[in-house]
C-alpha cells in the first residue's frame, strides 16, 4: 500500500492506527504452539461443553503453564465453538433485600437432593437421585434405577450421613418422596432441618437445579445407555470427575473435592512395604 499511494511508512501506519514496528517484525510461533493446540483440541473433544477458560484450569492441572487469553487466541483460531451461555433466571427476594433461600455458609451446612429422569436405549425410563452438599458443589451420591420412592432416598441419606455426618438443613421440592412422614419423622430424630421450595420454583434450589443441568448437558445428552448396567458406571464415574478434576467456575476453577495425594517424603514406611 506504501508503494502503490506513494506515502512513507510512517504515514500509513498513522492512518490505519497500527504500530510501525508489525512492519519490521516477522510474527514467531512458540516452540510448543503446536503440543499446546493438540493439547487444547483434545480436550474440546473430549470435552465438548467445556469453555476456553475451564480448559485452561484443565491444562493448568495437567502440567502446562498458560493464561486464558493464549488459550482464548488458539481456541478462536482453530475455529472450537464455546457452549452458549444459559439463560439467568430469577430469586424470590424479600422488600428489605434479602434473599428468602437459606444461603450456605460452611460445608456440611445444606445439603439438597432431587430427581433427574432419563431412558435407556430400549425406551425404558431410569431415575437417579442427586444429592450434593451446596457449600462445597460436592456430589456426595447418584443413585440410579429404574423405580425409586421414599424408602430408597432414606437408604441413601442413612450412607451419606454415616460416611461424611448428617447436615444442619436439607433442601428439596415437594414431591412425595421427600415430603413422606417416615422421611420427615426420621430427619427430625436425628436433627437435621428440612427446607422445602415453593411449587413450581424450581430456581429456589438453584445449586441442585444447576447440577442436574451439568449432569444432563454432560452425559445424559451425550451418552447412549443400553442397559441400566451401563448407565450406572458411566454416571458414577462422571460424578468422579465432577468432583475431583472438573474444574467449577465458582471455586475459582478448582474441583470441589480434588484427589488427595500423599507427597513421597510424607508416605509411611509400612505403606512403601506394602507396595
Amino acid at each position: 500500500m506504501v508503494e502503490e499511494l506513494g506515502v512513507s511508512e510512517r504515514r500509513a501506519c498513522r492512518v490505519v492506527g497500527q504500530h510501525r514496528a508489525t512492519q519490521r517484525r516477522s510474527p514467531t510461533r512458540r516452540a510448543d504452539e503446536a503440543a499446546l493446540t493438540a493439547a487444547i483440541i483434545h480436550l474440546a473433544e473430549r470435552f465438548g461443553r467445556y469453555g476456553y477458560r475451564r480448559v485452561t484450569a484443565l491444562l493448568n492441572a495437567s502440567g502446562w503453564q498458560v493464561s486464558a487469553g493464549r488459550v482464548y487466541r488458539i481456541w478462536r483460531c482453530e475455529g472450537l465453538k464455546v457452549p452458549m451461555k444459559q439463560p439467568k433466571r430469577g430469586r424470590l427476594w424479600l422488600n428489605d433485600g434479602s434473599c428468602i433461600r437459606l444461603r450456605p455458609m460452611h460445608k456440611g451446612h445444606v445439603w439438597s437432593y432431587d430427581f433427574v429422569q432419563d431412558r435407556t436405549h430400549d425406551g425404558k425410563v431410569f431415575r437417579m437421585l442427586c444429592v450434593i452438599d451446596e457449600y462445597t458443589r460436592e456430589c456426595l451420591a447418584i443413585r440410579v434405577e429404574r423405580r425409586l420412592n421414599s424408602r430408597d432416598v432414606l437408604d441413601v441419606l442413612g450412607e451419606l450421613f454415616v460416611a461424611h455426618g448428617p447436615p444442619e438443613h436439607i433442601r428439596s421440592d415437594n414431591g412425595p418422596e421427600f415430603v413422606a412422614t417416615a422421611l420427615r419423622d426420621w430427619l427430625e430424630r436425628i436433627g437435621v432441618k428440612t427446607l422445602y421450595i415453593e411449587p413450581g420454583s424450581p430456581w429456589e434450589n438453584g445449586y441442585c437445579e444447576s447440577f442436574n443441568s451439568k449432569l444432563r448437558d454432560e452425559l445424559l445428552a451425550r451418552e447412549i445407555f443400553y442397559d441400566l448396567r451401563e448407565a450406572k458406571v458411566l454416571i458414577e464415574g462422571w460424578r468422579c470427575h465432577y468432583n475431583t478434576q472438573r474444574p467449577h467456575s465458582s471455586l475459582n476453577y478448582r474441583p470441589p473435592a480434588p484427589a488427595a495425594i500423599l507427597p513421597a517424603a510424607l508416605m509411611p514406611p509400612y505403606r512403601l512395604e506394602a507396595a
